[in-house]
């Protein structure tokens, strides 16, 4: 019986340490969502406003390049839907996120667009996605037991962006910052997505359907 007793405070003291590690963990998770909500909201913006500036015919033409071009992130393997973001485990969805994350630290001071509005936002922005990127960073170290690092085996190598929009036609500088920024928007939007998914997979909440 004396074993129980002294047994009791030790099982107490662990408990709250529990609780402490998972309140900082959803802490940190909110942090990390509030972040990039703001991003693609800032990312969404940009976009809109540089949009506004073309003529119709010229929206219509870039718009119809970008649906037959590709991203550069997107050699970063990631789900294809809803369906598949849901399957995916909250470390899977935390590592994704990260390279997604990763891949726009360069380009995002590349944003060089006549606008000086669009041009401090790119500053923004670039500071907003590093202070992400060791947030993500700790929460991956928060979820991970061992089974996945992130060290330079695992990581995946992407082309320099710089090589693949100086390689556009002659109409590569309007053509290089819609494309930028329309690849910015839509991965912004993934990296959303994935963190409210880990966020409520974190969470126990019954239900976490997109």
């Amino acid at each position: 019986m004396g074993q129980v007793f002294l047994l009791m405070p030790v099982l107490l003291v662990s408990c709250f340490l529990s609780q402490g590690a998972a309140m900082e963990n959803q802490r940190l998770f909110n942090i990390a969502v509030n972040r990039v909500q703001h991003l693609h909201l800032m990312a969404q913006k940009m976009f809109n406003d540089f949009e506004g500036t073309l003529l119709p015919d010229e929206r219509r033409q870039l718009n119809k390049i970008f649906l037959l071009d590709f991203c550069n992130s997107d050699s970063i393997v990631s789900p294809i839907d809803k369906h598949e973001t849901q399957k995916s485990s909250v470390l899977k969805l935390l590592h994704i996120s990260f390279r997604l994350i990763e891949s726009w630290e360069y380009p995002s001071q590349t944003l060089t667009i006549s606008n000086s509005l669009m041009v401090r936002n790119s500053n923004q922005i670039s500071e907003k996605l590093s202070d992400l990127k060791v947030g993500i960073n700790l929460l991956i170290k928060g979820s991970q037991d061992g089974v996945l690092s992130l060290d330079d085996n695992d990581s995946q190598q992407l082309p320099p962006y710089g090589n693949y929009y100086q390689n556009l036609g002659g109409d590569g500088n309007v053509r290089r910052n819609y494309e930028l920024l329309a690849c910015f928007k839509k991965d912004m939007h993934k990296v959303e997505t994935y963190l409210t998914v880990a966020k409520c997979r974190k969470s126990l909440e019954a239900n976490c359907t997109l």
